[in-house]
């Protein structure tokens, strides 16, 4: 099939790659001109694991190409909606992107010679838009399906190729969905084959799915972070909390370890959007909760700086840290609302001299001007003459470095294991004071 991909950024670029090794042929578009050259190249204008070498290979087929120029759609019969919906200053998504997208493709649409022709969109959006959105493009005799993506950073080419489900959210008209859902399955051949759940619904169901199990995964991590600081109170343990409560079937074991709290571009700009839009639709008090979700995430943020004062004292006037990571997770290089860069901040404004290293989002940090702190280009430099070590991001490169190799390297052994992800003992047996998340 031909298929067309408007937004080449994380959402866009990658699902372009991953239609083209189904088999398909895919353009992207993109106004970011930089952009678009890059990815012609086959250069990932991001750190994703696998996905560079799935889009060289594409690129180099034939299969995958990019371009600034609407008029590249013309004649595709799948075009994916993958555009940013960033947060507004009042919490809302600003659904700019999203308009500007349908507003480039309507002069191009109606004109698929090889069966019926959809728009499929996949940003998250507030419940409402795709009906909205399906009424600008109605005109043009194409129908509008809602199709929400559930990727995971770093695992996103896996998400995108072997989802866990597949939602399609179809038109009311009986016809215009029995056609739209028929090339949808055509697309999805592949994974619909291997087995992979396919769930059928309507436009404002499929809307919700997304931002709802987001919204319960912000949840679940701020819960067990709540948790954590009762431990401290308590003089209990977090880890073995979570243990015992994650058997229950009923509430599961994944996403229960306790650390310093979710960012990205997703949990938090999601959770904000949904009360924004629970208030304009009048049942604001229904998810007042994911407020509360939000504090949790904030506050579990500030008692790692608390402990930090704590080990240290409470001037931290000229204090080494080295912040062992700057992306808000591992095997990616986003740091937007990034927990490690947030710690890494409040140090600074507490006087700290701070060093971050992050082995993805580094080399990105060090280019930057007037930054507050250091990047280190190694976790080695970044240890040399550290008073206190933090650990921010999960890597599996600060995760596993041997404990007895930073001893030798620190002027004062001291850890704090923001994502209670080191092995303790070790650490403690290298001679350094641990403190973790809720872990006595």
């Amino acid at each position: 099939m031909r298929i067309s991909v408007i937004g080449c950024g994380y959402l866009g670029a990658v699902h372009a790659a991953s239609m083209a090794e189904l088999g398909h042929t895919v353009v992207g578009v993109d106004v970011d001109a930089r952009k678009v050259e890059l990815l012609s190249q086959g250069k990932a204008p991001f750190f994703e694991p696998g996905f560079e070498e799935i889009l060289q290979r594409n690129v180099q087929s034939g299969r995958l190409s990019f371009s600034t120029d609407y008029a590249a759609i013309a004649g595709a019969q799948v075009h994916f909606i993958g555009v940013g919906t960033p947060q507004s200053e009042t919490g809302a998504a600003n659904l700019t992107y999203v308009d500007a997208a349908v507003d480039g493709m309507l002069p191009h649409l109606g004109k698929c010679t090889d069966g019926p022709e959809i728009v499929a969109g996949k940003s998250t959006v507030p419940v409402g838009t795709a009906a909205r959105l399906a009424e600008r493009i109605a005109p043009t005799g194409v129908a509008l399906v809602w199709n929400p993506e559930f990727l995971r950073e770093g695992f996103a080419v896996q998400d995108t190729l072997a989802p866990d489900r597949m939602v399609y959210g179809l038109p009311a008209d009986e016809q215009a969905a029995a056609a739209a859902q028929a090339v949808l399955d055509e697309l999805y051949r592949p994974i619909i084959d291997a087995g992979k759940p396919r769930l059928v619904m309507d436009y404002q169901t499929a809307e919700l799915v997304k931002i709802s199990a987001n919204a319960f995964l912000a949840t679940k991590i701020s819960f067990i972070n709540a948790m954590a600081q009762i431990c401290d109170a308590a003089d209990a343990d977090v880890t073995a909390l979570a243990g015992a409560i994650g058997l229950d079937e009923r509430i599961g074991k994944r996403f229960l370890r306790a650390g310093i709290g979710f960012g990205g571009g997703c949990l938090p700009k999601d959770i904000r959007a949904f009360q924004a839009r629970a208030h304009e639709l009048g049942v604001g008090e229904s998810l007042g909760f994911l407020a509360e979700v939000d504090k949790v995430n904030d506050a579990v943020r500030r008692s790692v700086v608390d402990t930090a004062r704590r080990l240290l004292g409470e001037d931290l006037a000229g204090k080494r840290v080295a912040v062992l990571g700057a992306a808000f997770k591992p095997d990616s290089d986003d740091m937007r609302n990034s927990p490690a860069l947030d710690l890494a901040q409040e140090l600074v404004d507490l006087s700290a001299s701070v060093v971050v290293v992050d082995p993805a989002a580094g080399p990105i940090l060090a280019d930057r001007e007037d930054l507050p702190y250091e990047v280190a280009d190694s976790i080695e430099a970044a240890l040399t003459g550290a008073d206190l070590v933090v650990l921010g991001t999960e890597w599996k490169q600060f995760t596993t470095f041997d404990p007895a190799r930073a001893a030798e390297l620190v002027a004062r052994r001291i850890v704090i294991d923001g994502r209670n992800a080191l092995p303790r003992e070790d650490w403690k047996a290298a001679g350094f004071t641990y403190a973790g998340i809720g872990r006595r």
